[in-house]
C-alpha cells in the first residue's frame, strides 16, 4: 500500500495554536491544556490501515497517561467531501466505539495540519510543557502486515522521558502512514512538490 513518512520537523517547534471543534459541537484550542505537563497532538483518521492497526492501543495510551499527566487531543484533517469516512459525524463515532478519552478534531480547512506540517495519518507530535516539541516519531515499529504487536514502545518511553522533565533522544524513527487527503487546491507547497517528483 502507499506510504508517506512524517515531514521532518525540527524539535524545540513552537506548537501552533487551533481552534477545531469536536463532534459534539465543542470548540477546543490551544491553551486548553495550559495546566498539563505534556501534550500529544495527534493527527489520525477514521479510514487509513495504519491508524486502524494502532487505535485501540492509542485510546489505551491516553488512559495510561493521562494520571500522569499528559494530555491528547487528536485531529482529523482528511477532505471530507471526498472521503466521507472522515466527517465530523463519523469523527465522534469513531472517538465513541474505540473509547478515545481525549478529544477528536476537525480541521476542515486543513490550516491546523499545515501550521504543523503534518504529512501523514497517524503523525505524532510530542509537545514538553513550554509547548516546544520534543518527540516527532512513531508509535512504534508496527505496520500493517508485518506481524509486529501494537504496543506504542516508541512513544511511551518519548512521553516517559518528557513527563520526567528529560529530553527524547533527538533519533527519532519517523511515523510513517497514509498521506493526509488534502482537498483539491489546498496541497501544501511541500506536497505539491513530491506528487510532481513521483
Amino acid at each position: 500500500m502507499p506510504k508517506t513518512e512524517a515531514n521532518a520537523i525540527q524539535l524545540g517547534t513552537k506548537a501552533a495554536d487551533f481552534l477545531l471543534p469536536d463532534a459534539e459541537g465543542v470548540l477546543h484550542r490551544l491553551d486548553d491544556f495550559d495546566a498539563s505537563p505534556a501534550l500529544l497532538v495527534a493527527f489520525i483518521s477514521n479510514r487509513c490501515p495504519f491508524v486502524l492497526l494502532i487505535r485501540e492501543q492509542l485510546a489505551a495510551f491516553a488512559r495510561d497517561y493521562a494520571g500522569k499527566g499528559l494530555r491528547v487531543v487528536a485531529v482529523n484533517a482528511n477532505d471530507h467531501v471526498a472521503h466521507p469516512e472522515e466527517t465530523l459525524a463519523r469523527i465522534g463515532e469513531e472517538a465513541r466505539t474505540f473509547g478515545y478519552s481525549f478529544p477528536y478534531l476537525k480541521d476542515a480547512s486543513q490550516q491546523t495540519a499545515k501550521a504543523y506540517g503534518a504529512a501523514c495519518t497517524p503523525d505524532f507530535f510530542l509537545f514538553d510543557a513550554d509547548r516546544r516539541l520534543a518527540y516527532h516519531g512513531q508509535f512504534d515499529d508496527a505496520r500493517p502486515g508485518n506481524g509486529k504487536s501494537v504496543t506504542g514502545t516508541d512513544l511511551r518511553a518519548a512521553a516517559d522521558t518528557v513527563l520526567e522533565g528529560g529530553r527524547p533522544s533527538a533519533s527519532q524513527v519517523p511515523s510513517i502512514g497514509c498521506n493526509i487527503k488534502w482537498s483539491a487546491g489546498n496541497e501544501p507547497a511541500w506536497f505539491a512538490k513530491a506528487a510532481r517528483a513521483a
